[in-house]
């Protein structure tokens, strides 16, 4: 099923797409959608529920990041091997950790927000983990029993910001620089989640193309390798790395994401975005 948060920012209410793409409001059924409502139990519950008998939400309506009380937002770096090589970095031997701040977290549709001083805005397009179950030293074989989901996910970077040192929070944790949704769409859903197609466009022009068999490190390898580092709790989201065709990696005059620009992206099965850069403070 596909589950998601609809509404004003901060007041979003839980919703469902049904088979016919109609958003359907859960609000009697569910208080939200966050770290208490991704359990089996409550997957169950919902695949028993009448889906026709629930309210339909027309016309035009705010879509939020579709997982509220996000603890952490966990990124894997340089997990595709043509990414690395456009990047001018060596293909990692184990997963590279980094996170990205909780106040970067933004709904699918949501502007980017250039901050003061920013010169080399960049997009990424990932596939998100969405974690179920809380994880603590889980082995490959069991990681998938504590995922609860997929979602679609732009891990937008500030390049300045990412390469004035060796740690890279700073590039990619400011606010709206981590648009999460539409929806998320539960494991169950997804035949193969190693060979979903994916993209992302800027001003209508193709810049990245690929496919999530190209990842390095595979979902379960990702979440058994954060889950000795970190307790993963309910709700986590885990972005598992992008593709080439970022800003930064294009030969020999990099590109920039500007005010007034649209980037929109998308990964099967999983939805699109749409979001336009602004200048902080306009």
């Amino acid at each position: 099923m596909k589950l998601c948060r609809f509404g004003a920012l901060n007041a979003e209410r839980p919703g469902l797409i049904d088979d016919q793409g109609r958003l359907r409001d859960l609000s009697d059924v569910l208080d939200d959608i966050g770290p208490d409502q991704l359990s089996e139990d409550i997957f169950e519950m919902l695949n028993g529920i009448d889906v026709e008998a629930l309210p339909i939400v027309s016309g035009s309506v705010r879509m939020g990041a579709p997982i509220a009380g996000i603890s952490k937002y966990i990124c894997i770096g340089l997990n595709y091997s043509d990414h690395a090589a456009e990047s001018g970095l060596p293909i990692p031997t184990e997963p590279i950790i980094f996170l990205k701040a909780t106040s970067a977290i933004s709904g699918p549709n949501d502007p980017i927000i250039q901050p003061p001083h920013s010169s080399q805005l960049d997009w990424e397009v990932e596939l998100g983990i969405v974690i179920g179950k809380t994880a603590q030293y889980v082995s490959e074989d069991d990681a998938l029993d504590h995922v609860a989901g997929y979602c679609l996910m732009n891990d937008v970077s500030e390049r300045t910001f990412q390469l004035q040192s060796t740690q890279w929070d700073k590039g990619k944790g400011c606010d709206s620089f981590g648009p999460i949704g539409p929806w998320m769409v539960t494991k169950d859903e997804i035949r193969d989640v190693h060979n979903l197609e994916m993209w992302l466009d800027v001003n209508g022009a193709r810049m990245q193309t690929g496919n999530t068999q190209n990842m390095i490190f595979k979902i379960p390898e990702i979440v058994s390798y954060c889950s000795r580092y970190m307790t993963l709790r309910p709700g986590d989201v885990i972005a598992t790395g992008t593709p080439p065709g970022v800003g930064m990696g294009i030969k020999p005059n990099p590109v920039w994401l500007h005010p007034g620009d649209t980037v929109q992206l998308g990964i099967q099965g999983l939805g699109q975005q749409t979001q336009q850069v602004v200048k902080h403070g306009s």
